[in-house]
């Protein structure tokens, strides 16, 4: 039943069923309120950010999401036995699950988000097209795929034409989506995205729906109270994308005009009016550039990862609003009273490597300092130092948001931090977000949701070959002044020798590739290097243990220095290099005992595509690797033989496992 104005309640104490950043987030807003905060928490976030944040914290004695944030009777018995009168979902997990909502309520007490009616029919996907039809609101041409064979997938798809992209019905965030280019891709493509929509969601329905080749992504924040009234706060967008995932986003669009504004804006309340709603929500389009066409994608009935994007822009608290119209508060903003004077821009750092296919990372998060010490830039993060990146949940590590009175200005101050964050400890995107954010087509507003496979060189952004080597040279001057000040002739000079200064040569590995810095340091200071043709001539100002401050080319520049293990991250102006120390005398090399693929990352084997005697091509998907909630297939790269298959659905793999023996074809 929807709620109505009269049902106004109280919430003195929430339970936040959620882990990561958006926990953070909402802790904040609920103390800010006066709220108390219950958080929960899996086994691998026993110490994390959100656990220390609120007042209390309950254990849901597991490890996986299924065990832990997906278990809706622990979460309810969380809420009832700390004395919780009300449940906040934030985003994933169980925010869209209209049954935990109902749950929720039935239990007395107060569900912060829409009605479970509302979660109900836009959680379906096919539903939702059929309220956008109803009031009038533009659509692609989609098609439910159901059915286990393949001549039905194939007579379904034909009414959606090709290409097109298979979608989950229950969720999105680009779990369970595909895209298909011809009708013989469905057999593979179907189950596939049907396993990724029931591990993410728990629901593995997925249906077809015409693929535009480049629109724009953008979406309308709206907000709606239990009396009726219903604003949007304008429009983001959230074009750049990989694997259908957001990586950047940004409010305003900067093609979006007030004429275009107020009809995407007009349609997306007539939606939420068409279901009633009552909260913080977004509704999804593309936008056709070329045309000005704009078709609905999807409404999601929660708070958006970005939703800060919109907070910088217009001024507001969304999750303060959650709290409000859930206790039946009347909204005390008009449309008119939204500005949107203010640019912001948000980018999200994931522990990933955008080179290697975007493929997820695991480590220890050794050093991170991402206190911003610009006013306009803030950060969301749930994570600390010695955080452990873990294959169990997302890889987002933090989203950064940068606002400034222009467009130019948001992007200057965003790129800045991102250049001059430490983060040490795991790969991740930070340097291709940088190389977006300084890009032409970028700078100047020319983003479709393209933009990620249309400029494939920003995989290996970075910083260039004489930043690299400089970085290694200030590496190298710090071990050896760490190896001097522990060696037995502590107050010899570095290099030196009985029969006179000598050159020194270090070796370290950056991204794969060697990095050899040959150099002489003299008593005065100057400084000397070479390497793969690089010269670097300059002067040490000044040697700290922390930091070197090192003239070249008459340019000063203080660089920040920090070893982990066998790696020493530098720091500086020039960016961040991550140099993996080689050993003066190299180890000697162990010979592969057994050919074949193996587990790029730790995860969880969802398929296996082949027997022991099948003969495979390049390109054959062998078997299929969850992590981190994305599938990664396990492809062949030379024809050969099975010869023995090691692992079987649903066996859990550490990196580097072998999986399938291959043995060269006869």
């Amino acid at each position: 039943m929807t709620p109505t104005p009269a049902a106004r309640r109280s919430i003195r104490r929430v339970l936040v069923a959620n882990r990561g950043e958006i926990a953070v987030r909402i802790i904040e807003a609920a103390h800010q309120l006066g709220i108390s905060t219950v958080a929960v928490f899996a086994e691998p976030d026993r110490d994390a950010r959100h656990v220390h944040e609120a007042d209390t914290a309950v254990a849901l004695d597991g490890t996986t999401a299924g065990e832990t944030y997906l278990d809706q009777a622990k979460l309810l018995e969380a809420a009832l036995t700390q004395g919780c009168d009300a449940v906040h979902p934030g985003y994933g997990f169980l925010s869209e699950r209209a049954d935990f909502a109902r749950a929720v309520v039935d239990a007395g007490l107060t569900w912060i988000g829409p009605h479970p009616e509302a979660i109900a029919t836009m959680g379906d996907k096919l539903a939702a097209k059929a309220v956008a039809a109803r009031v009038g609101v533009p659509m692609l041409a989609s098609a439910a795929l159901t059915g286990d064979a393949e001549f039905e997938w194939r007579a379904q798809a034909a009414a959606v034409g090709y290409p097109l992209l298979i979608k989950s019905a229950a969720g999105g965030g680009g779990r369970g989506m595909r895209l298909v280019g011809a009708e013989d891709e469905l057999a593979d493509a179907v189950p596939a995205a049907r396993r990724e929509a029931e591990s993410s969601f728990g629901d593995g329905t997925v249906f077809a729906e015409r693929w535009l080749a480049a629109p724009r992504h953008i979406e309308i924040q709206i907000v709606a109270d239990r009396h009726g009234n219903v604003i949007h706060l304008g429009e983001r967008e959230c074009s750049i994308q990989r694997r259908h995932q957001k990586l950047i986003e940004e409010a305003p669009s900067p093609v979006v005009d007030e004429m275009l504004r107020e009809q995407l804006g007009l349609a997306a309340i007539e939606l939420a009016r068409a279901i009633d709603y009552d909260n913080v929500g977004t509704v999804e389009f593309l936008l056709d550039e070329a045309t000005g066409e704009f078709a609905f994608l999807e409404m999601n009935t929660r708070i958006q990862v970005e939703h800060r994007v919109t907070e910088e822009a217009t001024g507001c608290d969304l999750v303060w609003w959650q709290f409000q119209c859930a206790r039946g508060e009347p909204l005390d903003w008009a449309q008119d009273d939204v500005d949107l004077d203010t640019h912001a821009v948000e980018v999200r750092l994931y522990a990933e490597d955008p080179a290697l296919d975007w493929l997820p990372a695991t480590g220890t998060l050794a050093h991170l300092d991402d206190d911003p010490v610009d006013e306009f830039v803030l950060v969301d993060s749930g994570v600390d130092d010695g955080a452990v990146v873990t294959t169990h949940f997302d890889p987002l590590i933090a989203k950064v948001i940068a606002r400034g009175y222009t467009r130019e200005v948001a992007i200057g101050r965003l790129a800045r931090f991102l250049r001059d964050l430490e983060l040490h400890g795991v790969v991740t995107n930070r340097d291709y977000l940088l190389g977006v954010l300084e890009h032409p087509d970028f700078l100047e507003g020319r983003t479709t949701t393209l933009f990620v496979a249309d400029h494939p060189l920003l995989l290996d952004a970075g910083p260039d070959l004489e930043a690299v080597v400089t970085h290694a040279l200030a590496a190298a001057v710090r071990r050896a002044h760490d190896e001097r000040r522990h060696g037995p002739w502590p107050f010899a000079p570095t290099g030196w020798r009985v029969t006179g200064r000598a050159a020194q040569a270090d070796g370290f590995t950056y991204r794969g590739n060697d990095v050899d810095v040959t150099w002489t340091l003299a008593p005065d200071g100057a400084i000397h290097a070479e390497s793969d043709g690089v010269v670097v001539d300059g002067r040490v100002l000044e040697h700290h243990d922390r930091h070197l401050l090192l003239e070249v080319d008459g340019v000063a520049r203080c660089y920040w220095i920090n070893r982990i293990d066998d790696t020493w991250y530098v720091n500086s102006s020039l960016g961040q290099t991550d140099l993996v120390e080689r050993p003066r005398l190299p180890r000697p090399t162990v010979a592969a005992t057994a050919g074949g693929p193996t587990a790029p990352v730790p995860g969880r084997v969802v398929a296996v595509a082949v027997a022991v005697g099948d003969v495979v091509e390049p390109g054959h998907t062998l078997a299929v690797l969850e992590a981190m909630k994305v599938e990664h297939p396990i492809i062949a790269q030379t024809g050969a033989v099975v010869a023995e298959v090691l692992v079987a659905p649903g066996d859990t793999v550490d990196a580097h496992q072998l999986l399938i023996r291959l043995e060269e074809t006869p």
